[in-house]
């Protein structure tokens, strides 16, 4: 996460966000109680083809500020980044007895004196990366996006998650490193912002004996053009996604937009290409890149806002705006999925 776009963010935001809050518990006590049973993979949707698709409208995407998906290899649990008054957590549902549970925040994450998000599973789902701003060991707490680390929680032999741990140097420093994002063999690619800096640059850092090495920023084919942050890594390493600002060939000028950067066997890089206005609708920003365990789809975070229907009837009553407001498509961050055969039609 850019600290310094986030912190203009949360402040424009956050009084939004409670009015909106309100607004969906007074459209809910309309509604039915429960949660419903969703059975069968990722929350019983749909699976997405070359359209992208909103992914479980309702249920995850809400019309609440949601943002950075991970699922499990095996399917079973799924975890994704929440805004929620001034509060930044990570929210948690899984499979149990077949059907999905309501999402809650996650057992590591309900600190909510800091902040949790952009979370990044292992390869065999038993380690959990993500950004917190908790103050490392010895230094005195302090509010809002003032540590950014990557922390990581591991999976128990009776399958519940652990208490969270800093991951420390080389990955962890002074600077700000944020959006984790693991590969097969273990290697990790992040965000670090330099103190004092205003933009930031993709490092990996990769596993030898257990331990990470000396993190590498990547060359200028990634980090040359634009300011490039929040990427993810496909599972082999063959193509990494980023939100980048700043180049000429913007869908709208001045927002964050998804890049593809194709890597090459020889660990060379080939330049951004943008992924066109398919996934960059016009006038949304980008904002989390993930790609699930088994390469085949690809979740993205937008602001994508629909229109109001002005001539529906009850559009323009005070109950009709908080069902608009209430739901996806109101201009907060949804999350979006696509095949992932999109992305790699690009590489020809």
């Amino acid at each position: 996460m850019n600290s310094n776009c986030m912190a203009r963010f949360m402040r424009k935001i956050c009084p939004i966000l409670a009015v909106l809050f309100l607004g969906a518990l007074l459209v809910g006590c309309g509604g039915k109680a429960g949660f419903p049973k969703l059975r069968g993979p990722y929350l019983g949707q749909a699976l997405p083809g070359a359209e992208p698709a909103l992914f479980a409208p309702g249920v995850v995407s809400t019309g609440f500020y949601e943002r950075d998906l991970a699922v499990t290899p095996d399917g079973a649990e799924i975890f994704y980044g929440l805004v929620f008054g001034g509060h930044v957590t990570i929210m948690h549902t899984r499979l149990v007895n077949g059907a999905w549970t309501e999402p809650e925040i996650a057992p590591f994450a309900r600190d909510l004196s800091c902040y949790y998000f952009e979370p990044a599973l292992s390869s065999d789902g038993n380690r959990l990366y993500f950004l917190c701003t908790r103050a490392p060991a010895g230094q005195e707490p302090k509010p809002g996006w003032a540590y950014q680390n990557i922390w990581a929680v591991d999976r128990s032999a009776d399958g519940s998650w652990g208490d969270p741990y800093l991951i420390g140097p080389p990955v962890s420093t002074d600077d700000e490193e944020y959006f984790p994002s693991v590969t097969r063999d273990g290697t990790i690619y992040f965000t670090r912002q330099m103190q004092g800096q205003e933009e930031g640059n993709i490092y990996r850092a990769r596993l030898v004996d257990g331990a990470y090495a000396e993190p590498e920023m990547l060359p200028p084919a990634v980090n040359g053009t634009g300011s490039v942050f929040n990427a993810c890594i496909a599972p082999d390493e063959s193509f990494l996604v980023a939100c980048v600002t700043g180049r000429d060939d913007s869908v709208t000028k001045g927002l964050p937009h998804y890049y593809v950067y194709f890597r090459n066997p020889d660990d060379t890089w080939r330049e951004g290409i943008n992924l066109g206005e398919k996934i960059n609708f016009p006038g949304a920003q980008a904002l989390s890149p993930s790609i699930s365990s088994d390469g085949k789809y690809f979740f993205f975070a937008t602001t994508k806002a629909e229109d109001l229907d002005a001539s529906a009837p009850g559009a323009l009553t005070a109950r009709g705006i908080r069902e608009y407001y209430g739901k996806a498509g109101n201009g907060l961050a949804d999350i979006y999925w696509i095949d992932v055969a999109v992305i790699l039609s690009l590489k020809k």
